[in-house]
């Protein structure tokens, strides 16, 4: 059996090898990354470029700053997210990669969710971003927007968050749960966790919860957040349970420990008092909903949100 080395030695003294080869040689050294390279590095003689044509050839044939790839799963590189840059290791052509930028920004996407803990909030919601948030001259939209940059400068300033979160409310449909969305985002890339929850379905299966011994631990989770949002609190069915049991308790482990509040509400103030005050069997109890409410207003400062619905302008949009 012959060695390898044999072989290999025959095998680039064939024609058509060596047509090959001289081809890719010329088509590398003619790209303008690689002749600036070299350029850079005038020490590198013929015999360390021909000992490093095919890892030229393998630059010019990847993906640089995303210029062939829409994103990271159709990445033509040979690792897909890794780009390669021209480095000079002994005297000696080498490739280093690095992430690029479709990588850094799915890895910075992932960071951001990965803070942001959603109980039944649409994917919409959870990828608002304040900078696209529409305002068109409403004053209150406006205003709400400066409540929320004023909470957040607030934390880039003294890297500690408000004791007081905001309490938005408005009719149906005017962006009040995108805005919630937003700010939760804004405090993922300061690497702060979120917990924002949809009201209704969190009551509801906190009641399922106490048949699989999971409401203490779920409870805890939640009280517990570094920032909570309760969306659309006002909307479920209120039973004396889960106002005084869940939403009461709740309340007062953040009231008592300064922890920030967000809430979203179709009622005010004194219509969610209002709501809280009867139960579904009817039952009237003003003092526990003015508990509550004592509560929310001590962790949160309301605005309200007006305009029109911009759900029933999206859909006439599509139309």
């Amino acid at each position: 059996m012959r060695p390898i080395n044999q072989s290999l030695h025959k095998l680039t003294k064939q024609p058509t090898f060596k047509e090959r080869y001289d081809r890719i040689r010329k088509e590398v050294l003619a790209h303008s990354k690689v002749r600036a390279f070299l350029e850079e590095h005038p020490q590198l003689d013929d015999e360390a470029i021909d000992r490093s044509v095919m890892k030229l050839y393998e630059y010019t044939q990847a993906s640089h700053n995303c210029d062939r790839c829409p994103n990271v799963e159709q990445c033509v590189n040979v690792v897909k997210g890794l780009e390669p840059e021209l480095i000079v290791s002994n005297d000696t052509i080498d490739l280093h990669y690095k992430k690029c930028p479709s990588r850094q920004k799915e890895e910075q996407r992932k960071e951001t969710e990965r803070m942001i803990s959603s109980m039944y909030m649409p994917k919409d919601v959870l990828r608002a971003n304040l900078s696209n948030t529409f305002v068109d001259g409403d004053t209150s939209r406006v205003a709400l927007l400066e409540a929320a940059d004023s909470f957040l400068s607030h934390y880039d300033k003294t890297g500690k968050l408000p004791t007081k979160g905001i309490y938005i409310h408005g009719p149906f449909g005017v962006g009040k749960s995108y805005i919630l969305g937003a700010i939760a985002n804004e405090l993922a890339d300061r690497h702060i966790q979120t917990v924002i929850v949809y009201v209704p379905e969190f009551l509801r299966e906190m009641k399922q919860s106490i048949q699989d011994h999971t409401l203490n631990e779920k409870l805890e989770y939640v009280k517990r957040a570094q920032v909570l949002m309760l969306d659309d609190i006002g909307a479920e069915s209120m039973s004396a349970w889960t106002r005084d049991e869940v939403l009461g308790t709740i309340l007062q482990y953040r009231m008592a420990e300064q922890l920030p509040t967000f809430f979203t509400s179709n009622f005010g103030w004194s219509e969610l008092k209002h709501h809280l005050t009867y139960s579904q069997r009817g039952e009237q109890e003003e003092m526990k909903a003015a508990r509550i409410m004592q509560r929310i207003e001590t962790i949160s400062i309301p605005y309200e949100l007006r305009g029109s619905n911009l759900r029933k302008q999206s859909s006439h949009d599509l139309k």
